[in-house]
């Protein structure tokens, strides 16, 4: 799968995606929105069982106390983590539906170095081509197919 500025591929089918409201760049940091070019692999595939239908059966289920730490100064950073949780972090188990369902890549995991840039996850978007804070969005339906076909270990580029 290739995700660019103007759509992403999938066996050989163009799917329209958004990308980072900063761009795509080379040197990622924190904060700056963009998304990261390069090659990335696909680490984990997680979704909201009370919403969607388990969409492969690597997923894993995503629940009320469910978060990812994007805190450089937590010793977690840029991991799954659990509530009660006292350093910055972001609820995977949102009332809005972008993360029914979403695949994480491995962009600095699991040995993340802060200020890189915390998860590049593909996820359901906001609306169409609304930039997101870095990650790749899809619509549902597209978003469905991917995780279906995709599988831990497979890469992606983005460019």
């Amino acid at each position: 799968m290739i995700a660019t500025c103007w759509g992403a591929w999938l066996d050989g089918a163009r799917l329209p995606c958004a990308i980072g409201r900063g761009g795509m760049t080379d040197d990622k940091r924190e904060g700056d929105g963009a998304s990261p070019r390069g090659f990335h692999r696909i680490a984990g595939l997680l979704y909201r069982a009370d919403r969607v239908v388990r969409p492969a059966p690597w997923a894993q289920a995503i629940g009320p106390g469910d978060l990812w730490s994007d805190d450089g100064r937590d010793p977690e950073y840029n991991h799954a983590v659990r509530a009660p949780h006292g350093f910055g972090h972001e609820r995977l188990h949102r009332a809005d539906r972008l993360y029914d369902i979403v695949l994480l890549t491995d962009w600095n995991w699991p040995d993340a170095v802060p200020g890189r840039g915390s998860a590049i996850f593909l996820h359901r978007w906001r609306k169409p081509r609304h930039p997101t804070e870095g990650c790749i969005a899809f619509r549902p339906d597209h978003l469905l197919r991917v995780a279906a076909r995709l599988h831990p270990g497979a890469l992606i580029e983005i460019r």
